[in-house]
């Protein structure tokens, strides 16, 4: 049985899968080669814990999530109000947890404990009316979002909202009590900027629309990526090049490796190089809505839809913000930055779309 499900593993999905997360390495030891390569090391042993998890879940039949899904998601919340009391103060935010032999970020279990609990809650109430439906989504989100605004965790924050327009879509919620509230939620955006964000996140956002503001405050890690991208030219500057804007320290040291890893592999390889870093998580993304719409069950669609959204706002985001498309996030590029937390939800996320896939055929 173990050697059929093997087998039955979506070929396309764990191809790109691994070259990401070789890929990955090879990008975290390019960042961090000329100042220290713990980093590299230290992603490799997150990747050997996570390897087991990643083939322990994809075994596993999917629909055994829905008996543990509201036990996580209520210790995702214990997790977040134990960083509120106890967290580790990192850039502004206190997100982490130190648990002694690493930090964890709370917000990362509580999102994909929140796209379980979304699935089964969407799944098993489709009768109810779409606005009763849409308030109990809305607390089902609503209450990890404001604790994770409260941290403040901005990038952390903006997650949660397309996955959640996402799966109530997919769970035929109809579109104009989507739209609905989505154009209540856009006219309450100037209400949060003002009152709900640090002086330092409205920096991030002034600089990120118009970055000659603060070229040497706020707008310095935007203005160095984009000379950093524009410099690779189309085939880039090539790796271990001396006099990189990276070796220099013009881009942050301390977050090269994570948030501003695309800008490090724009400036050693060019347009080519991102081009086909994109190309890859395309077809990554795309592979992953593949088997969302192959599931048999609305409970694997939405879960897959709910992981598929989570992956592409990361990686829409995070390239976004290094090219000027999106504010400054500090959100993790999947499988590529450097972040064992997150790498360890985002293992378990594709074990849970190639468990979607091998069960695909079982209904109960």
């Amino acid at each position: 049985m173990l050697i059929k499900k093997l087998s039955a593993l979506n070929k396309p999905l764990l191809v790109l899968t691994f070259a990401l997360l070789a890929y990955g390495f090879y990008a975290i030891y390019s960042a961090t080669w000329m100042r220290d390569t713990h980093f590299t090391r230290s992603q490799f042993y997150w990747l050997l814990l996570c390897l087991p998890i990643f083939f322990t879940i994809s075994f596993i039949d999917y629909r055994w999530v829905r008996l543990g899904a509201i036990p996580l998601y209520l210790l995702s919340l214990l997790g977040l109000l134990s960083v509120l009391l106890f967290g580790v103060k990192v850039y502004g935010a206190r997100s982490w947890l130190n648990l002694g032999f690493c930090h964890f970020q709370p917000s990362e279990l509580a999102i994909i404990a929140g796209i379980m609990v979304l699935a089964l809650y969407l799944s098993s109430y489709e009768h109810l009316s779409p606005l009763i439906r849409i308030g109990v989504c809305g607390a089902i989100v609503g209450i990890p979002w404001l604790l994770v605004l409260v941290q403040p965790n901005l990038g952390g924050a903006i997650v949660w909202l397309p996955l959640f327009f996402a799966m109530l879509y997919i769970g035929n919620v109809p579109g104009r009590y989507l739209l609905t509230l989505l154009l209540l939620g856009v006219s309450l955006i100037p209400v949060m900027v003002n009152f709900g964000m640090k002086p330092y996140q409205r920096d991030r956002i002034a600089v990120f629309l118009d970055p000659s503001l603060d070229p040497q405050g706020a707008g310095w890690n935007i203005n160095q990526s984009l000379n950093a991208i524009g410099s690779g030219g189309f085939l880039g500057k090539g790796f271990k090049a001396s006099n990189t804007l990276n070796e220099l320290g013009y881009l942050p040291s301390t977050i090269v490796h994570n948030d501003f890893i695309f800008s490090v592999l724009g400036e050693q390889h060019g347009f080519f190089g991102g081009f086909l870093l994109i190309t890859t998580f395309m077809f990554f993304i795309l592979s992953g809505l593949f088997i969302a719409f192959k599931a048999n069950d609305t409970f694997g669609r939405l879960l897959a839809i709910g992981i598929v959204t989570l992956l592409f706002t990361h990686v829409f985001m995070n390239i976004g913000m290094t090219i000027g498309v999106t504010p400054i996030t500090g959100l993790p590029l999947p499988l590529v930055s450097y972040g064992g937390s997150f790498l360890l939800i985002a293992m378990l996320s594709l074990g849970l779309l190639q468990s979607i896939w091998i069960h695909r055929k079982l209904v109960y």
